[in-house]
């Protein structure tokens, strides 16, 4: 009755409107659209698309090659799927550092807020267990573990670095949490945190319009002194993560270190 075919849905909101409205079969209602949003991502992630992807594979690639100019603290998804977890086990040999408890193994932190998809028979305090994600909905709950410890452990980083690099995430209005936990960052560090929002121009725009009083958002073609010079002639399919990339890559890298590497050399066809 209040949805449609055509045009897009806040699917979050919809989920909790029927939620906090005493609709008929309310919870039913919910589980069949959660479960609708699973299968819809992962049917998605075809094993042939999966082979194409190597964007996340060539930002970690890039990260163990410049050490020495950066320090990747950690990583920071609101994703459920493990695009991002292939990534890291395939560039750092290692499965991912989730940080489910103050005794988690080395590695760059890869803390996922609202839970994954894969998060089955993990070991957390002494013992197994199936961590359930967090639902979908604008009223979401962060107190149970491993959660309160993952956005604990996020605000440690956030309050700890200099540059937050914002990949293909609106910073959704839903997600008043997300915004509170920077806001919670910019209150520790004393000092702004800088927000590069590596999106369309419109997005990052969209985003100055609504937390304007984040002092240090940046577009993408005010990152790095204009690292991409022209930002609104999208190559590539506007993708604007390959976009930012290849030209960190060519600033940061010389041609030969670039024919060397297994994942950077494709975004220059090498």
């Amino acid at each position: 009755m209040v949805s449609s075919p055509k045009g897009s849905l806040n699917i979050e909101l919809l989920i909790s409107l029927i939620e906090n409205n005493n609709v008929k079969d309310a919870d039913k209602k919910i589980r069949i659209l959660k479960n609708l949003v699973r299968k819809d991502i992962l049917d998605r992630l075809t094993e042939t698309r999966l082979n194409r992807f190597y964007l996340h594979k060539a930002l970690l690639e890039l990260h163990s090659k410049i050490k020495q100019n950066e320090t990747l603290l950690g990583m920071i998804s609101l994703n459920y799927d493990h695009v991002i977890d292939e990534a890291y086990k395939t560039v750092n040999g290692s499965k991912p550092n989730y940080c489910f408890s103050s005794e988690s193994p080395n590695g760059t932190p890869f803390l996922k807020l609202h839970g994954s998809f894969n998060w089955r028979s993990i070991k957390i305090c002494g013992r197994k267990r199936t961590v359930p994600i967090i639902p979908l909905g604008v009223n979401k709950n962060y107190l149970q573990i491993p959660y309160n410890f993952l956005w604990g452990r996020a605000l440690e980083i956030l309050a700890e670095c200099d540059t937050l690099r914002v990949i293909g995430c609106s910073l959704s209005q839903n997600d008043i949490a997300l915004i509170d936990l920077l806001f919670k960052a910019h209150l520790e560090k004393g000092e702004p945190l800088e927000l590069q929002i590596i999106s369309a121009e419109g997005t990052a725009t969209q985003i100055k319009n609504n937390y304007g009083f984040f002092p240090k958002i940046t577009s993408l073609g005010e990152i790095e002194g204009n690292l991409v010079p022209d930002p609104i002639q999208f190559d590539y399919d506007g993708n604007a993560f390959k976009i930012w990339l290849k030209a960190k890559v060519n600033r940061m890298l010389k041609e030969d270190e670039i024919k060397r590497t297994r994942y950077l050399k494709k975004l220059f066809d090498l």
